[in-house]
């Protein structure tokens, strides 16, 4: 019997399949046997290995009732993992050789190895003579014993309902029942529906509640639930059958007899079957079972529950319906059903309270809310609940519990390589956003996938691996900003951290008080310096994953290196105080994954082209980095190498020689001669996700860009064509015919050509081939001479056409003669379209257009599309002729055009969907103040509508953002009625603007008030503090003659902004402030201003302040400072005369000091030697002109903090 058959389902059945493997690979025998090694050693720590193999899975079973099984079973796996790591080194070992012939292994190193093997079979000995081996059962199979000895045997569900009312379900049951009485079933074949859900989801609840409806009672003849459970057997489910439609025994002795009786039962009679707890995903003993079932009459049902979408596949349901976690209320009320004990007891407020955090952790899990409610049922005080909250729901015990046998039994089900996959994931917190292909190259990395099916490359089998997990509801599917991820329920996480114990650390998470020494896989899901047991991870020398989630690693790529010579994954993505790495990268020989993305790294050293077990590299977003390693095309097994958004133009190239890698992003430069880089090189790189290729014009002969291949790369995502227009090209014909030959993958979803020279774009370019093209951008194709058919491209939602000067026309051509055009077009721009005149509108096409961009066309005339059912957004900017030369007046979902004037009609239009408006630079536009816009939340009107002197806001009852620039009549703002959805509204440069509405601007929900360059305004509205209560933000710039009216500012403002308003300021100090300022930020500039503040000016409740561009300011005054207790940041800037800082100090409050531009505090500011450095050496944290003076000894300086501070 192979080995492999032996294994069970232990969780490391297949670490044991693997060593056994290496063990009798010619790579470990051909060495041991060159050097003279005692083979008999290998032979003996094989029969060792079986020994443990037979018993390993029984002693799974049991380590959840007995501590010292757990404590066996750990040794166990640390010697497993140790034999790894020993026969990876002599497999490496053996590569050398094999590389480099001179070379041969030290004395020292053979003799290390010797001794390692004795070692190791004195431990595997002294684990196997341990008492309690002896009590374990030898395992005589795959599965032995999984499901009885979970929690001893499992209770077989019944029809009867085991609870009266069942919540959250209604809707569930209510399309169930829809089925159940529906009669649209085929004769000739079953009518099938499972209910799919991870375990403790109520499936079986659902079900009962189903089964005993009065709606089908009368419906069936034969009503029949069986709990199948574990052992589908064919014969004993049919007899099981049968005995419940005759409610007597079955004495049939083989399965024809039975399955006769059975369908003699069956024949001419309706019948509803339920089968409880399947788990079986053979298909040929499920279509045996069904044999008898196909006599029923049309409208027999089967119900299946499962946990398992590839069993409801294997049954061939007709529907599946997946059970989702409870909506909070109803979590509420399942928990208080069993954590109260009668109905007429009632929680109080702290208990209550305290309960619906619980809830929370259940996420919505039924039988995790029943176990913890019936917990509690017999606990009264607040210290018991609060102690539930904070337990772990693994910490009760096997016998109190319904939900742990319940989600360990999913465990159990699972073959021994999905169990590693999953007990892996215990590295990730709770609510991790899982990205598939990432987790899948993880698991890789870590070894766990089996190569046995050589037909298939390691891809697809993880890809195989997680859906087998997603099927069995370990993961599910969620949608974050319209990317898809992944995320584990968080029982199953605790599920996870409770399998692999001390094997996976989450530093931030996992609270241990130090990193055991038997840790392998680690990750930073805090920062180090804030956790305190950071200290001892060097004590883990055996760690195999080290995973930075956090901006900060806590100790440099040399110390990781130095302590960590096991490693198989370093991930260091966003650590930004990388830019060297160290030739000692090349010590980590068990190394498969490296990522360095997101980070400074320049260069990567020679050293690293020796890691012979790399696979993966990740390099993306390395904005510094300049080049690779000429030698990279040496690391024989390196399979993905990741280049996205990087500045490397020649790393393709120097791939050439790997057969299996796959490259995702990069860019390639074509070369000017026949000796640099050619366009052909491209055709043996398997390219995934981005490419881009630049200098397309340096292609004499186009048939080189056919042998690029572009049309077989289907895993090519995204592709950008650029040529370089400084360069005279009169050969368009050669250009058109390498765009021709340059035709990528039917599977391409996002193409851009840039600076195309040729006067005709390929056919392929609106041919239906592109099916699943979704974004297309054609950009300064100068010499193009007219559109191509897009209209043709189905599943096309981006078009972006900007800067094609020679397009004058827009005609039918471009919709392809097709009755749908730019069927699932959303977003469609025009841009510097400096010579289009005409644009002619199909009715019919864009049914789904979204945003219509029209910028700088300034020849433009005629219409618009009339019928644009779906426009949200429309943007018009430097349109000149767009009016003016209309015929007719055309109404546009919204708007209208005529020949004097471009209008918003606001009469009927409740079926217009266009929200945003902006007009930039058109100044022939006018908006009528004589219709009601109830359609539009958002306006930009700039450098537009000559004619607006007064905006009426009652007219624009919906609108949430308001942005007016540079309309140079408008005077007022007015308004007769409370505006209730206004949040931001912003005016500048409108240079007649004088005044807002007589009794104030009355706005409950205004949080964003912009006011900048208005010079003859003179006051603030009136009465802000009681009109615009929401008001946190206001910004007011070059306002010279304004003062701040009536009242004070509103209460609830946070931060405020005062620019060149010196009476506004002066007015403040009048008790424009209030009783009771809520300001935390102010930032002041001044053009005229030599000392500030003054006494009593800012407000006690400042947590920040910025003085900035006051080119006049001299000196700070202390008594103006030294009230603000609350003050964390200061920040001065562009003060070039401030002479320096107050002698008496800064607010001992402040935290953090930044001083730029200001260049006689230069030098005053430096550490120690500068003249106010005493002043201010208490405050923590120092910047003086973008540089790091003085910091916490945890916070390093990085280059990301200049870019913070012009933020600022």
């Amino acid at each position: 019997m192979p080995v492999l058959e032996t294994l069970g389902g232990a969780l490391f059945g297949v670490l044991l399949q693997f060593l056994l493997d290496k063990l009798n690979s010619h790579q470990v025998l051909d060495y041991f046997c060159g050097r003279k090694l005692d083979v008999r050693k290998l032979k003996k720590l094989k029969w060792k290995l079986m020994d443990i193999n037979a018993v390993i899975d029984d002693a799974e079973q049991k380590q959840f009732t007995n501590s010292f099984v757990k404590e066996w079973l750990d040794e166990v796996r640390d010697a497993l993992y140790d034999a790894e790591d020993l026969l990876e080194q002599i497999d490496y070992e053996f590569y050398k050789t094999q590389l480099k012939a001179e070379y041969q292994s030290s004395a020292s190193k053979v003799s290390s190895f010797e001794s390692k093997i004795i070692e190791l079979l004195d431990d595997l000995e002294s684990l196997l003579d341990q008492k309690l081996v002896q009590d374990f059962k030898i395992s005589s199979g795959v599965g032995y014993g999984l499901a009885n000895n979970v929690s001893g045997k499992r209770n077989e569900s019944s029809s009867l309902v085991a609870e009266e009312v069942i919540y959250g379900r209604d809707e569930d049951k209510q399309i169930i029942l829809n089925w159940l009485t529906s009669d649209n079933g085929n004769h000739n074949q079953l009518s099938i529906h499972s209910i799919v859900g991870m375990g403790g989801m109520g499936k079986t609840t659902l079900a009962q509640h189903l089964y005993d409806d009065p709606m089908i009672k009368d419906i069936f003849a034969i009503k029949v639930w069986v709990c199948v459970s574990d052992e589908f057997d064919v014969f004993k489910l049919t007899r099981a059958i049968l005995e419940k439609i005759h409610k007597s025994t079955d004495d049939s002795r083989n399965l024809e007899m039975v399955q006769g009786r059975l369908k003699e039962s069956l024949t001419g009679r309706k019948f509803l079957l339920v089968l409880d707890d399947v788990w079986n995903e053979d298909r040929d003993q499920w279509k045996s079972l069904q044999t008898p079932l196909k006599y029923g009459v049309k409208g027999s049902k089967i119900l299946v529950t499962t946990r398992s979408n590839k069993v409801a596949s294997t049954f061939e349901s007709n529907n599946i319906h997946q059970l989702k976690q409870l909506q909070e209320d109803y979590s509420w009320q399942v928990f208080a059903k069993h954590a109260v004990q009668d109905e007429s007891s009632k929680l109080n407020s702290d208990l209550k309270e305290i309960g619906m955090k619980i809830v929370k952790k259940c996420q919505g899990l039924p039988l995790a809310l029943e176990t913890v409610g019936s917990l509690l049922q017999s606990k009264a005080s607040v210290a018991e609940w609060e102690g539930v909250l904070r337990s772990n729901i693994w910490d009760l015990s096997i016998e109190n519990s319904k939900i742990i046998p319940a989600l360990l039994l999913s465990y159990y089900h699972l073959p021994s390589h999905l169990k590693r996959c999953f007990a892996y994931c215990a590295l990730f917190p709770k609510d991790h956003k899982f990205v598939k292909d990432s987790l899948i190259l993880s698991w890789t990395a870590e070894n766990f996938l089996q190569f046995s099916q050589q037909s298939k490359s390691p891809e697809e089998i993880g890809e195989q691996y997680f859906n087998d997990l997603l099927s069995r509801s370990f993961f599910q599917p969620s949608i974050w900003y319209n990317e898809t991820y992944f995320v584990m329920h968080d029982l199953l996480n605790d599920l996870a951290k409770y399998i692999c114990g001390e094997i996976c650390y989450r530093l931030g998470v996992d609270r241990l008080g130090s990193v055991p020494k038997t840790t392998r896989h680690f990750s930073t899901v805090k920062n180090p310096v804030e956790c305190d047991e950071y200290r001892s991870l060097c004590d883990a020398k055996k760690l195999r994953t080290f995973l930075c989630m956090d901006t900060y690693c806590g100790m440099s790529i040399i110390e990781l290196i130095s302590n960590f010579k096991f490693l198989r994954l370093l991930s260091l993505s966003k650590f930004r105080n990388i830019e060297e790495v160290p030739d000692t990268i090349a010590d980590l020989i068990h190394l498969r994954s490296l990522d360095f993305s997101f980070t400074n790294v320049e260069r990567l050293p020679d050293s690293i082209c020796s890691l012979y077990n790399l696979q993966v590299l990740k390099l993306n977003n390395c904005w510094s980095l300049k080049e690779l390693p000429s030698s990279l095309h040496e690391l024989p097994n390196l399979r993905h190498l990741v280049l996205t958004r990087t500045n490397l133009i020649k790393a393709l190239v120097l791939l050439g020689s790997l057969k299996n890698i796959q490259v995702w992003g990069g860019g390639f430069e074509v070369g000017k001669s026949s000796s640099e880089f050619s366009i052909q090189q491209l055709r043996q790189l398997d390219v995934h996700g981005e490419l881009s290729i630049k200098n397309l014009e340096n292609i004499m002969n186009p048939c080189d860009a056919l042998a690029a291949d572009l049309k077989n790369k289907t895993h090519l995502v995204e592709l950008s064509l650029e040529w370089d227009l400084k360069r005279n090209n009169e050969d368009s014909i050669k250009e058109r015919e390498v765009l021709e030959n340059l035709q990528p993958s039917r599977h391409l979803e996002k193409l851009s050509i840039f600076r195309y020279c040729g006067t005709q774009f390929p056919g392929w370019l609106c041919d239906k081939f592109l099916l699943h093209m979704v974004s297309l951008t054609l950009k300064n194709c100068k010499y193009c001479q007219w559109l191509p058919s897009l209209g043709l491209l189905t599943f096309l939602k981006e078009l972006i056409i900007d800067g094609l000067d020679e397009i004058v026309r827009i005609d039918v051509d471009f919709y392809g003669n097709s009755s749908s055009a730019f069927a699932s077009l959303e977003t469609l721009t025009f841009h510097r379209m400096k010579e289009l005149e005409e644009w002619h509108c199909m009715t019919c096409a864009f049914p789904s257009l979204q945003n219509l961009s029209l910028m700088e066309c300034p020849k433009l005339k005629g219409h618009l599309p009339e019928h644009l059912p779906d426009l949200r957004i429309l943007s018009i900017e430097r349109c000149e002729q767009l009016v003016g030369s209309t015929p007719r007046a055309v109404e546009i979902e919204g708007m209208k055009m005529e020949t004097s004037s471009f209008n918003i009609l606001g009469l009927p239009m409740s079926d217009t969907s266009l929200e945003s408006l902006y007009i930039y630079s058109c100044p022939n536009m006018n908006i009528p103040i004589n219709y009601c816009y109830d359609f539009l939340v958002e306006l930009n009107i700039s450098r537009c509508c000559d004619s607006l002197t007064n905006f009426p806001l009652d007219l624009f009852p919906k609108l949430c953002n308001l942005y007016l620039y540079e309309c140079d009549n408008l005077q007022m703002i007015s308004q007769g009625n409370p505006h209730g959805h206004l949040i931001s509204l912003s005016i500048t440069e409108c240079s007649e603007f004088g005044s807002f509405p007589n009794e104030g601007l009355f706005a409950p929900q205004l949080e964003r008030f912009c006011i900048e360059g208005l010079e003859k305004l003179k006051s603030m509205p009136k009465r802000m503090s009681a009109l615009l209560p929401s008001l946190n933000y206001l910004y007011i710039k070059d306002c010279p003659v304004m003062e701040l009216s009536e009242g004070c500012l509103p209460s609830n403002l946070k931060d405020l902004s005062l620019m060149n308003c010196s009476k506004l300021v002066t007015s403040l100090k009048k008790g424009g402030w209030g009783t009771n300022p809520s300001i935390e930020s102010l930032s002041i500039k001044e053009d005229d201003v030599e000392c500030f503040p003054g006494e009593g000016l800012l407000p006690l409740s400042l947590t920040e302040l910025r003085i900035k561009d006051c080119p006049n300011l001299k000196k700070l005054v202390y008594r103006g400072l030294c009230h603000l207790s609350s003050l964390q940041t200061m920040f001065i800037q562009n003060c070039p005369i401030l002479q320096c800082l107050p002698e008496e100090g800064l607010p001992e409050s402040i935290s953090e000091l930044r001083i730029e531009e200001c260049p006689l505090l230069h030098q005053r500011c430096q550490k120690q030697e500068g003249e106010d450095w005493e002043k201010i050496a208490h405050i923590e944290t120092i910047w003086v002109d973008m540089k790091l003076v003085h910091a916490p000894v945890h916070v390093r300086p990085n280059r990301n903090w200049k870019f913070q501070i012009h933020q600022l």
